[in-house]
């Protein structure tokens, strides 16, 4: 027997300036890509064969041009006809929160051109993020539709060789089984849905439960995205039967689910402490030990926001007689980050940081002292490994203050220890380190003697009622009041 694999990975935001092109992805291909899936063993044990198609991964960043999206479904389509006659089932990772200028979401699109492809019954499988918008014939135009469970998200590689496994179980049975979709009028951003907390904790509990019933093959729940306007934007359920004879079970399952999920609407809150950004200072400089880490929610780079604001750095170098030391990891500004890559080690440099774009990206002008250079990087989902060398990254230490900032020219997150490693620099070693997320990542929490999220404005703001939605289902709660 022989599967076909895949993997798409773009979470668009659609309030940066810029749009994806194709060098944005990671592309790989043939054993490449089979390698990055981390599914081709689990195909291997069950005596099946991977026929690899592409493997095209950007992260978060905005919306994606046209011809970079044609060319990665290109990759899909072409596979798939090339291999028409030999397919038993498809595997594919896709992510769930891409939009394609002109199109709409991309996963949507290469499912249905897929599947019009190889027709109604060959099985197709989906592992994908949480964070991902769905909707009733994307989900139905497949057997089973399976998020991650944590957020952060600790069990990606396991969900996705989970899913797999399912694939290599009903190619054994041969069951015309498919998924099965409720969609809740509930939007929700990542901040206010991390798994160690109430409620997603126990709706993940809930999940395993059902997963253990002999008629349950397949439950999640997704989130979805809010970081473009869609008609697809929201909370969605899907669960799939076992085998034929369970599919009115499962209709039955996913109504129980959704009604679980709608009736904790009112318990979803951000994670660990939010403030506005002055007050979220202000907790910080309070705090005796470190180390401290404050989250500048409102330009998270892992929802897609551009790493340009200056905001936080601007109110701490308006702070008056104090001894703290600040690090921020990162403030992405490309051209400042080429001027001081030309600059020796202990080089001194007057430099504009701030690309400029808005008020929240002002350029500030600063002396500074060349301390250290690197790379910018992406670990892996447990932290401990590098996927992928991003760009370059400069520490420069403003003088006459306790401030060191890593100006770097790629918008990637300092999430992981390792990613500090290669930039060389180390959160020990400040009282206050600053980063760009939302909340906080598992190695920083577990690091940090206190942090705080803090509400800034940005591409990425976390008051889900203040954003501007005009295609989304109405009414929808937080939005309005059900």
């Amino acid at each position: 027997m022989k599967v076909l694999i895949g993997e798409f990975i773009t979470e668009s935001n659609e309030n940066i300036p810029r749009k994806n092109e194709i060098t944005a992805y990671d592309i790989a291909f043939g054993e490449e890509c089979v390698h990055k899936m981390h599914v081709g063993d689990i195909f291997a044990q069950a005596g099946i064969e991977v026929i690899p198609a592409v493997y095209a991964v950007s992260g978060a960043s905005g919306v994606i041009k046209r011809h970079t999206f044609d060319y990665i479904e290109a990759c899909f389509i072409r596979t798939v006809e090339e291999h028409l006659n030999e397919i038993d089932g498809i595997y594919m990772m896709l992510h769930g929160a891409s939009e394609v200028e002109g199109l709409g979401s991309g996963e949507h699109h290469i499912l249905a051109e897929v599947r019009k492809r190889v027709g109604p019954y060959v099985p197709i499988y989906i592992a994908c993020d949480p964070h991902g918008n769905l909707c009733k014939e994307y989900v139905e135009s497949a057997q089973v539709v399976r998020s991650y469970r944590e957020s952060p998200h600790t069990d990606s590689i396991q969900t996705r060789r989970i899913v797999a496994g399912m694939l290599c179980e009903a190619l054994k049975k041969r069951e015309n089984i498919h998924a099965v979709y409720r969609k809740l009028p509930l939007i929700l951003g990542g901040e206010q849905s991390v798994s160690a907390d109430e409620p997603v904790k126990s709706i993940n509990q809930y999940m395993d439960e059902m997963e253990k019933d002999p008629r349950i093959c397949s439950a999640s729940w997704h989130v979805g995205y809010i970081r473009h306007d869609t008609p697809v934007a929201g909370c969605g359920i899907v669960v799939t039967p076992a085998t034929a004879a369970d599919q009115e079970y499962a209709e039955q399952a996913a109504d129980a689910l959704a009604a679980y999920v709608w009736d904790k609407r009112h318990e979803f809150h951000y994670t660990g402490l939010t403030a506005e950004p002055d007050k979220a200072l202000e907790m910080a400089m309070a705090q005796e030990k470190g180390p401290v880490f404050i989250t500048d929610s409102g330009d998270n780079v892992t929802s897609g926001a551009t790493g340009w604001n200056t905001y936080i750095l601007r109110q701490v170098l308006a702070l008056k007689d104090t001894d703290k030391t600040f690090l921020f990891a990162s403030i992405c500004d490309p051209q400042c980050c080429r001027g001081l890559m030309e600059a020796e080690i202990g080089e001194e440099r007057h430099i504009t940081l701030g690309v400029g774009h808005d008020e929240l990206s002002a350029p500030v002008e600063l002396d500074v002292t060349v301390k250290s250079k690197g790379e910018i990087v992406r670990s892996g989902t447990t932290g401990s490994t590098i996927m992928k060398v991003f760009g370059h990254c400069v520490t420069a230490h403003v003088k006459e203050t306790g401030i060191d900032i890593v100006v770097a020219d790629s918008e990637k997150t300092f999430s992981a220890k390792i990613i500090y490693d290669r930039a060389h620099v180390d959160w020990n070693d400040y009282d206050i380190t600053v980063v760009k997320q939302g909340y906080i990542f598992p190695e920083l929490k577990e690091a940090a003697a206190f942090y705080v999220m803090s509400l800034t404005g940005g591409a990425t703001p976390q008051n889900t009622k203040k954003l501007q939605f005009k295609r989304i289902q109405r009414p929808m709660y937080p939005i309005d009041e059900i």
